[in-house]
């Protein structure tokens, strides 16, 4: 019964790979504004660029963040290692 979930769900995330549409993620208003500045030679067209590459490291700096504070956290601390002594021959 565990093959067959692990198979449907990498069935799932195949299908959800495999189907990836193009879109248009823009309103027309803002798509139309950088259409006509881009072609007049106007570098606007790179700020919007630059936002769209700031929102879209947010997400990932944000669970870094999260993830560094609960690895900090939650880590184990005073972890007693029992090491031989002995050296150890590694030929």
């Amino acid at each position: 019964m565990k093959k067959l979930k692990y198979f449907y769900l990498v069935l799932v995330f195949g299908l959800l790979v495999i189907s990836v549409v193009p879109v248009k993620a823009q309103c027309s208003t803002c798509s139309a504004n950088v259409e006509s500045n881009s072609k007049s030679g106007d570098n606007k067209t790179n700020g919007l660029n630059s936002g769209i590459m700031y929102l879209l490291a947010a997400p990932y700096l944000a669970v870094a963040v999260v993830g560094y504070i609960w690895y900090k956290k939650y880590r184990r601390k005073d972890v007693d290692l029992k090491i031989r002594p002995q050296k150890l021959n590694l030929n």
